[in-house]
């Protein structure tokens, strides 16, 4: 199994920038894939950026240009910077991981963005 835990997330003005950063801990001999997905009120759970385990990247077309993902720490944290934040960045940030096809999910933390 995986835990994940976020933190970074808070209130931002249009234009502001924001770390977030997830920490994977329990019992796994290998590198995860990792990733950040963006959930809105009274819209779907979306995918924002993540990595493979061969450290692919993949982002959203919202995304590209202004966030960056990376891991660090023996590969266990994986980051979200994001920059030049816009109102309609706003929502829950959930992390992901997942191991056999199993999917596991972090608490999200709230990215608020004020114009």
């Amino acid at each position: 199994q995986v835990q994940l835990l976020e933190s970074g997330g808070g209130l931002v003005q249009t234009g502001g920038s924001l770390n977030l950063s997830c920490v994977a801990s329990g019992t796994f001999y290998s590198v995860l894939p990792m990733g950040w997905y963006r959930q809105a009120p009274g819209k779907q759970r979306e995918l924002v950026a993540s990595m493979d385990t061969s450290g692919r990247l993949n982002y959203a077309d919202s995304a590209k240009g202004r966030f960056t993902i990376s891991r660090e720490n023996a590969l266990k944290t994986v980051t979200l910077q994001m920059n030049s934040l816009k109102p309609e960045d706003m929502g829950v940030y959930l992390c992901w991981s997942a191991i056999r096809g199993r999917s596991y999910w972090g608490q999200g933390t709230q990215v608020t963005v004020s114009s």
